[in-house]
């Protein structure tokens, strides 16, 4: 997705600016640090600049991460990918997710701020239908 198409302002949301600004505080990274543990092999290159990884802490205006942006974030702060994507899709785009009580089927809800606990609770129950709780 080319920058000018990825939002630039949050959702109001602060999923991924928290994740991340919590889990480097649990690794004991700097900014420099967690720039330097998203760094490109193939071009030796940082995926997330210091500035951006700065602004995205403080919930200031950023373009929304790439995909390899996001991998790069995973593997630097020791997170499942899933996680680093959830929190941004919440963030940036809106993107509510659903996971079954087994942990093995999620949905992806737009605007599911907005779900009254009854809506929600009807998205959670045909989840389970694909992927029933664990007996």
């Amino acid at each position: 997705m080319a920058t000018e198409d990825r939002p630039t302002v949050p959702t109001g949301r602060t999923d991924l600016s928290d994740l991340v600004r919590d889990r480097r505080a649990e690794l004991r990274l700097s900014l420099r640090g967690l720039e330097a543990r998203t760094v490109d092999p193939a071009t030796g290159e940082p995926l997330c600049k210091y500035s951006w990884i700065n602004k995205l802490e403080k919930v200031l205006a950023i373009d929304a991460p790439s995909f390899p942006q996001l991998k790069a974030l995973a593997t630097a702060l020791e997170l499942p990918l899933g996680k680093v994507q959830d929190a941004a899709g919440a963030q940036f785009f809106g993107i509510e997710t659903v996971w079954s009580a087994s942990g093995e089927a999620r949905a992806l809800a737009a605007r599911a701020d907005r779900m009254t606990p009854e809506q929600r609770e009807q998205l959670l129950r045909l989840i389970e239908t694909f992927a029933p709780a664990p007996e």
